[in-house]
């Protein structure tokens, strides 16, 4: 197969993932911001990324916790 038999899909599959452009910097630089400011760690049981993949991620028994306030 030569390049111009490539089909737009098929270049599409072959080319490197891209990070979300729904993803602003802007508001995960604020996010973490106001976690340190708060004092509440980044990391590690009871941290942010614990925290946002609970609410991001659906439980293995396929019943989602309530978020907290």
């Amino acid at each position: 197969m030569t390049s111009d038999n490539v089909t737009e899909a098929e270049s599409v599959e072959a080319a490197e993932p891209q990070p979300a452009k729904g993803v602003d910097d802007q508001l995960i630089d604020e996010l973490v911001g106001r976690a340190q400011a708060e004092g509440l760690q980044l990391t590690g049981e009871g941290g942010l990324l614990q925290q946002l993949t609970k609410r991001l991620l659906p439980h293995p028994s396929g019943i989602n916790a309530p978020a907290r306030r």
